[in-house]
């Protein structure tokens, strides 16, 4: 179903200066979290930025705009704004033909999501500093705006958001399993496009290019390249578009556009790439030891993970490395390897393939994206609502100043909805299961083995999660 057909919200696209709107008011807020990091008060539980950032956004971005939206954070993040806009020397503007900067192209042999799971996995290893110290979360946030800024005046278009945020890798990976999409309406209209505005950008096409080509909006001949280094005439998954917008504006025949579409449509033609592979081995165990030190009773090993620095924390993160690129990873290569021997046979008498690849394994992996999206959902649920009533407290008293705008400053912490909290959490990972279940049945077809060890591996870890949450 295309959404673009309805005119309101094809208007609301095309339009800059709607999304401009939201983006200033998307900036000030987060400014105005990472002041209230760095000057505001160091009682985590009651300091804006970690409230919001941790529990109120977090909630937001688990429980509906990933699932549902995709890459719709993306579409409104702040984050790359003052780089791009300090890249092409203007606000709404495209960009002149002579680059204002170094405008490099991304080193090819970094052109992966490796650098996004290294920067996830950081903030993961001292997520306990983050959750807890408003100081350092302002100086996380900072460094990460002014990491965009600096790669922006280096290379060209988005390299932060496509290479380098640890919160576009993980989107990424799950928006594949949301129901909106952005795709080209009729691939014969994008081989034959001279210039390929989209890509490139409408200001970079000649005048003969437009003549041939006649606009068909008064946006589409002064509009700017896809900023995510992505060819809309190519797009087959949700993992690299940002949901920008630039190609609906800048595309002179209308051929794109946003879909409803099935849950988890991407996933039944599986990737074969390793990087995104272990961005799912990496997502599933961060949620299992999340819920481990977070939620569980072990003492000891929330101490190691609270102490940075120490040698406790050393085996900590010793551990937590070994769980997410060895032993989940390890043992699902295990499991699929033990009935992909050569003469294999399925248990109703097929046969069931010869070894395990890269390709292979990479691809069974894809199996394991929706059960890892609800295994944050989850822990998430349980996370969210047993400090959800912080959020009233830092609303009155933003910066910890003794105010109390809409008095509820001293509102009593309480968890909320205790007694649905265990149901709905069940309902999410066996849901998780069985979606997994039917996506690893797709992936297993299409690499020609049995679906039986992904579908087992999945059962054993959705036990685990289950005990470690309830």
């Amino acid at each position: 179903m295309e959404l673009t057909r309805l005119p309101f919200l094809k208007s609301a696209l095309k339009s800059r200066y709607s999304q401009l709107a939201v983006f200033i008011v998307m900036l000030v807020g987060y400014i105005f979290v990472i002041l209230a990091g760095l000057i505001g008060t160091p009682v985590g539980s009651h300091n804006f930025s970690i409230v919001f950032v941790w529990i109120a956004w977090w909630a937001i971005l688990i429980l509906v705009a990933v699932p549902f939206f995709g890459r719709g954070w993306c579409a409104v993040c702040p984050i790359p704004l003052p780089g791009e806009w300090l890249q092409r020397g203007a606000v709404l503007n495209p960009p002149d033909k002579k680059p204002r900067w170094l405008n490099l192209r991304w080193p090819k042999f970094l052109r992966n999501i490796w650098l996004q799971n290294i920067s996830f996995l950081l903030l993961a290893l001292f997520s306990s500093v983050l959750l807890t110290t408003p100081n350092i979360t302002g100086i996380v946030l900072a460094a990460m705006l002014f990491a965009a800024i600096g790669l922006s005046m280096i290379f060209e278009r988005r390299a932060f958001c496509r290479y380098l945020c640890p919160v576009g890798g993980f989107i990424g990976l799950y928006s594949q399993t949301a129901p909106i999409e952005l795709r080209i309406k009729d691939k014969q209209v994008c081989v034959v496009c001279d210039g390929k505005p989209c890509y490139n950008g409408a200001s970079t096409v000649g005048l003969d290019v437009q003549r041939l080509n006649p606009p068909l909006s008064a946006n589409s001949n002064t509009g700017y390249g896809c900023p995510w280094d992505v060819f809309p005439g190519g797009l087959t998954k949700n993992t690299y578009c940002g949901l920008c917008m630039e190609c609906i504006r800048t595309c002179p025949h209308d051929n794109i556009a946003i879909n409803l579409r099935p849950f988890s449509a991407d996933l039944a033609k599986p990737s074969t790439r390793l990087d995104e592979a272990f961005k799912a081995f990496i997502m599933l165990g961060s949620a299992m030891i999340y819920a481990g030190v977070l939620l569980g009773p072990w003492g000891a090993f929330k101490d190691a993970a609270y102490n940075v620095g120490t040698s406790a924390w050393f085996i900590y993160a010793t551990i937590f490395l070994a769980i997410i690129f060895a032993i989940l990873p390890g043992f699902f290569w295990l499991m699929i390897s033990l009935t992909s021997r050569p003469f294999a046979k399925h248990p109703f008498g097929a046969p069931i393939g010869r070894g395990v690849g890269v390709r292979k394994f990479a691809s069974l992996t894809t199996a394991l994206i929706p059960l890892g999206l609800m295994f944050w959902v989850a822990f998430s649920l349980s996370f969210v609502l047993t400090n959800a009533t912080y959020i009233l407290a830092s609303l009155s008293d933003p910066l910890g100043l003794g105010w109390n705008l809409f008095g509820t400053a001293n509102a009593v912490w309480q968890p909320m909805l205790t007694s649905i909290l265990a149901p709905a959490q069940t309902l999410a990972l066996v849901g998780g299961l069985i979606w997994s279940a039917r996506t690893a049945q797709k992936a297993a077809n299409e690499v020609k083995v049995s679906s039986v060890p992904v579908v087992i591996y999945c059962f054993i870890t959705t036990l685990v999660m289950l005990g470690l949450l309830l």
